[in-house]
């Protein structure tokens, strides 16, 4: 009998031990599984980064000798097509098509305007179309269009064929054109040329006169030095003239006046000759190159001093050659591009970044033409030799370095070096600009406006209720409070960006208003309690004369509603928008920080009321009962013991807090104007990082430059959240070591 009563005792034991045992395990695979989680997240995150940072490089894969028909001293010019499969030199000598994967010359047939005649200049139309333009000995000028046409079989095997075709000749002077500048467009084609008298002209060919039967020749003044180089911008309005002297001379163009020598710019060292001019793709950034290996990029920058309003500016200066500069090609996707030199290097540049990327000793021989492959991932390139050079080129990220994600950069149309994030444009040959300084203060910006006024709110109200309400009514405000935090966010956003923004616009006077009313009317009802006889306070049970400021703070509100009108009319002189942009220079956007501030605060009060309030209410009432009657009042108490014991939870509270707000996306989406832009005006909007990756993650391109630096961006409020944690979870120790054994 004893036995049985005996095992009956320890069954209940033995599943207690079970449940326990249960329950470690699972808090244990939990907490791994945790722990794992976040590894993991770091790490993809990183692994999505990592090619950011990635070395560039190239491979030389093919090198041809072209016939010794194509070797001479003449001008050259070399080409391949999207996929490496074929390519093209055209010298004076002739025009010759090479099947790369044989390596030998495809049979082709020269327009017989190109063999009757002794090529004595070459210029590019510039853009993705195979537009060139020649010039003759005969003071001639022909137009082709040399590139390969791809088509499919029925097996769905591609077939790439070359072609050629060539327009009448256009004649332009009596003289050998020696150096030949090329634009075309949808109003016509321009020419710039020198002849070899010197005479240096522009020719404009309208859209309409195919046949070039009528066109307009203008001859310029002779710049003070030798011509050197030529170059014309897309738009047919600027023409570029380098001399020998170290000079660069800008010429206006219109289709209606006269072209305009407007001003000369020393561009080199004196005795310097500008070698070689081009423009980077968008026709925007013009690259100088001269005898002494000087590379560096030049742009029109507003000057109010300069007569026409604009001057030729030195932006970028990449990495020098060792000798002169004989071969420049632009890229046709970004804002890089490809020098060649006497001494047969290449240099692969990267003009946003400034940045020389790459450098290859291609041979001993001078380089006379060089192409970017149209996809950016191959070069070839044409020597004194009559080698041709192909390259394999892995360089995905040219404009992103530690400099444009975080300095000031000299984007192209800028005044001065910016802090610029603007990853998308109307035009394909924009200049990504991917600062995300501007980003991370925004974040910062949101995050500190939303604590100014979340932080007091929470703190004070933690005080009011653990240490000065009654229990009674504490009862049922702290879950209504708690309760806050449970509204999603997208609706707090929705709220704040089309109800609360608009409304605030309107009633601007009347919460500056507040702000002055609001606070005092709790400091002269305070007093008034104060000086209340006992047998008033008696009717008012200890811890409930709060409930005396809701009809108070009420009627103070409508007041200051009521009066919205009185003082902007009063005050703010009738239009509150105006006052700030005239008195202060602020400029009011309906959607701005302060939105922000008044809706993330309401949304992270709760959180940090929630913790701060325990943090208060768990300090042992025994020492709080000892300091009342040691004679302190309630508030010395609270001030001098309650708070210090209470900081270390009060400040993983603000920490918390801290960390929500940080990363809230949908409140600083809805409620900004979401302008990345570097100003703590309270009238402004912003971007924060975790608005910034849900705007533009759906439409960057998966494994592009903008879909890795929003991985990036990422990477970076993780790393941010987590430093900040962990030296607020140090702090908080600190701090319980000190205050919470006194």
């Amino acid at each position: 009998m004893i036995t049985e009563r005996f095992q009956l005792m320890l069954k209940p034991v033995h599943l207690r031990t079970w449940f326990d045992r249960l329950a470690r395990a699972v808090i244990t695979v939990g907490g791994l599984a945790t722990i794992i989680s976040i590894l993991g997240i770091f790490f993809f995150l990183f692994r999505e980064v990592t090619p950011l940072f990635t070395a560039p490089s190239a491979k030389l894969t093919q090198r041809l000798s072209v016939p010794a028909l194509l070797v001479d001293e003449g001008p050259a010019q070399v080409a391949v097509d999207e996929h490496r499969e074929i390519a093209q030199v055209f010298t004076s000598g002739a025009i010759q098509f090479f099947d790369l994967a044989s390596g030998q010359p495809i049979p082709l047939e020269t327009p017989a305007q190109v063999k009757a005649r002794q090529i004595t200049a070459m210029a590019s139309g510039g853009g993705n179309a195979p537009r060139l333009a020649v010039g003759t000995a005969d003071g001639e000028v022909l137009f082709l269009k040399v590139g390969t046409t791809t088509e499919f079989t029925d097996q769905g095997e591609r077939r790439k064929r070359p072609h050629i075709r060539a327009g009448q000749p256009i004649p332009l002077t009596k003289s050998p054109i020696v150096r030949l500048a090329y634009r075309a467009n949808d109003q016509g084609s321009l020419l710039a040329l020198l002849s070899k008298g010197g005479r240096l002209l522009v020719a404009r060919i309208a859209a309409d006169d195919v046949a070039g039967h009528h066109p307009i020749i203008t001859e310029l003044p002779q710049p003070r030095g030798e011509v050197t180089a030529l170059a014309l911008d897309a738009l047919l309005e600027n023409l570029y003239v380098g001399t020998a002297d170290g000079q660069v001379v800008h010429v206006g163009l219109s289709e209606t006046e006269p072209p305009e020598m407007r001003a000369a710019y020393t561009v080199a060292a004196s005795s310097t000759a500008v070698t070689t001019l081009g423009f980077l793709s968008g026709d925007r950034s013009l690259v100088v190159m001269s005898g002494d290996g000087a590379v560096s990029t030049w742009g029109l920058v507003r000057r109010a001093d300069a007569p026409s309003g604009w001057t030729l500016t030195q932006i970028h200066t990449l990495r020098a050659h060792n000798a002169p500069v004989t071969a420049f090609a632009p890229s046709q996707r970004v804002k890089g591009f490809v020098t060649g030199d006497r001494k047969g290097n290449l240099f692969l540049h990267h003009a946003t970044s400034s940045q020389t990327l790459l450098r290859l000793a291609n041979s001993e021989f001078p380089i006379r033409a060089v192409a970017f492959a149209p996809k950016g991932d191959g070069l070839i390139a044409l020597d004194g030799a009559g080698q041709l050079s192909l390259y394999q080129v892995q360089n995905a990220y040219p404009e992103v370095t530690l400099e444009t994600l975080f300095g000031k950069v000299w984007y192209e149309g800028y005044d001065q070096p910016a802090h610029v994030w603007q990853s998308s444009s109307g035009s394909d040959d924009v200049e990504p600009k991917l600062g995300l300084l501007p980003l991370a203060f925004g974040t910062l910006k949101g995050t500190m406006y939303a604590l100014f006024l979340a932080v007091p709110i929470a703190i004070l109200a933690a005080m009011c209720t653990s240490q000065f309400m009654h229990q009674d009514l504490r009862a049922k405000i702290k879950p209504i409070i708690e309760v806050m935090a449970a509204l999603p966010t997208v609706v707090l956003g929705f709220l704040a960006g089309l109800w609360l923004a608009p409304l605030l616009e309107r009633m601007l006077p009347a919460v500056a208003g507040m702000a002055l009313v609001l606070p005092l009317l709790v400091v002269l009802a305070s007093f008034g309690w104060y000086l209340c006889p006992l047998s008033v306070k008696r009717h008012l049970p200890q811890g409930q004369e709060a409930l005396l400021l809701i009809p108070l703070l009420g009627l103070g509100i409508a007041g200051c509603l009521w009066a919205n009108s009185f003082i902007e009319g009063w005050w703010f002189d009738g239009n509150v928008k105006a006052w700030l942009s005239s008195r202060l220079g602020i400029q009011y956007d309906q959607r701005n920080a302060l939105i922000v501030g008044i809706v993330m605060g309401f949304a992270i009060v709760p959180v940090i009321y929630s913790i701060a309030e325990e943090a208060l209410s768990n300090v042992p009432k025994i020492q709080i009962a000892g300091s009342l009657a040691l004679g302190a009042t309630r508030w010395q108490t609270v001030l001098h013991l309650v708070l210090l014991s209470a900081s270390p939870g009060i400040f993983s509270a603000v920490m918390i807090g801290f960390g929500r707000a940080i990363g809230d996306t949908m409140i600083v989406l809805m409620a900004t104007g979401n302008t990345p832009i570097l100003d703590w005006n309270w009238a402004n909007g912003f971007r924060t990082l975790s608005a910034n990756i849900a705007v533009e993650i759906p439409e960057a391109p998966h494994g592009g430059s903008l879909y890795r630096v929003l991985f990036l961006a990422a990477l970076l409020l993780f790393i941010v959240t987590f430093v900040i944690n962990s030296l607020a979870e140090l702090i908080r120790q600190r701090l319980r070591d000190k205050y919470s054994h006194g």
